[in-house]
């Protein structure tokens, strides 16, 4: 049986093989271990993945650009069906046709050995909440993952926490044993697990007592973005502007809508065009909601979102950040500086830093009794995020994980164990806290 350890992240998925007695992470796309979680389906249906598919969209081919995929598990826009050219699909499919995609692209790595190249068995990492305080929307989440790791073809499919995944790949560096904070702070989610780790643990059987808690909360990159987004671009489209009638401002759902990588292709429609041009005619500065209008209109959302990620990773090691939107009107463009982010940011980073204390309480610990935090994930390169956790265990030794390979790093050493390699340790535990099957 070939097996592997699928990430499939809101930003980003990596896929782990199980190669000389270790994982490795597959180059997915154009040597690259991370391919971007978009898809792109041009007018006649034909899907491109990762990078490509949004170079595509950002070059202007006629077609449909989707991101953040993995934002849909667990709420109502999973049953709902976008416009592809002549036919409706669904999200379910979007994800398992770009999930099939990246299965594709690891079994053409893994190459013609016995098995043909082909991956049987696979263990997902999920968050620890898909969903913030909805047991049953966290098992629907849960359970429609799994059924489309089936459709696209793995026989055997089970999952594992992402931060339990990092904590298994930080694991193979640690010598003496010492008690781990894990922090993944993704795309989606934010996630902690705090686990007992050493050399002398891996091969246990059982490892149940090693974990100590798990929390999370459905906050991460994209939550970034899109508050970055209303409180520097959104504005200059209209947001928070003024109508005629005194008291009352232009309606904010558009751009709600039009800041949040999963629900942008839903304003792309006659009926919201025809709104905005009875909310322009309304508006006291309708220059502004004429910006609004050509940005639906011309189905340029997405190059916003784009804008607002590239200027907040921009800001994580420059001084300044400029927005160029020469695209939508001659001249216009910001300038955002790091200040300018922790301001609009900084509650999310609060939220974020809150669930550290959460954890340590289901342990029974105090900070004080962490020796190491381990990070991973896009937004641990955020300084404000990165600060808000580490003060919360300030004595303990932080240590920097591969920032996006880690959790499937972690979920291949897991189907080893699972599927492959008997006798190895394992950190099983379930979303409902009992031990895992083998």
């Amino acid at each position: 049986m070939t097996f592997c350890g699928l990430d499939f992240g809101t930003s980003n998925t990596t896929l782990a093989l199980w190669r000389g007695g270790g994982p490795v992470l597959a180059a997915l796309e154009d040597g690259k271990s991370t391919v971007p979680s978009a898809v792109f389906y041009d007018r006649n249906g034909n899907l491109t993945i990762g990078r490509a598919a949004m170079a595509r969209y950002v070059e202007g081919e006629d077609g449909r650009l989707m991101r953040s995929l993995k934002a849909v598990l667990g709420s109502a826009l999973i049953e709902e069906k976008t416009q592809i050219g002549r036919r409706a699909i669904g999200f379910r499919e979007v994800i398992a046709d770009y999930l099939g995609a990246v299965k594709a692209r690891a079994e053409a790595e893994a190459g013609t050995g016995a098995a043909g190249g082909k991956l049987d068995a696979v263990v997902l990492g999920r968050p620890v909440f898909f969903v913030d305080d909805d047991e049953a929307a966290n098992r629907k989440a849960e359970d429609t993952l799994r059924a489309i790791a089936a459709d696209i073809g793995f026989t055997e499919v089970s999952t594992q926490f992402e931060p339990i995944a990092a904590a298994l790949d930080y694991e193979q560096q640690a010598t003496g044993e010492e008690i781990a904070l894990i922090a993944d702070i993704g795309g989606g989610t934010s996630d902690f697990s705090i686990v007992r780790l050493g050399e002398a643990r891996r091969t246990r059987a059982d490892r149940a007592d090693d974990i100590l808690a798990n929390d999370g909360v459905r906050i991460g990159g994209t939550d970034f973005d899109r508050t970055l987004s209303l409180g520097t671009l959104m504005p200059l489209l209209g947001f928070r502007s003024p109508m005629k009638r005194p008291g009352r401002d232009v309606p904010s759902g558009y751009f709600h809508e039009l800041a949040t990588w999963s629900s942008i292709n839903r304003l792309y429609n006659a009926r919201t065009v025809r709104e905005l041009n009875e909310v322009r005619r309304e508006a006291a500065e309708p220059q502004r909601v004429e910006r609004l209008i050509r940005v639906i209109e011309e189905q340029r959302g997405h190059t916003l979102a784009m804008e607002a990620e590239a200027a907040k990773i921009a800001l994580a090691e420059a001084e300044q950040a400029r927005v160029d939107l020469g695209w939508l009107e001659a001249g216009l463009s910001v300038g955002l500086t790091p200040d300018e982010l922790v301001e609009h940011t900084k509650g999310l980073a609060g939220r974020i830093a809150r669930r550290v204390g959460i954890c340590l309480g289901q342990a029974g610990l105090k900070a004080g009794d962490i020796d190491a935090l381990f990070l991973t994930g896009g937004s641990t390169r955020l300084a404000h995020v990165r600060a808000a956790i580490r003060a919360t265990v300030p004595q303990a030794r932080a240590v920097d994980g591969d920032t996006f390979g880690s959790v499937g790093t972690g979920l291949a050493i897991e189907a080893a164990r699972r599927y492959g390699k008997p006798g190895a340790g394992d950190l099983s535990r379930g979303a409902d806290g009992r031990i895992s099957a083998a």
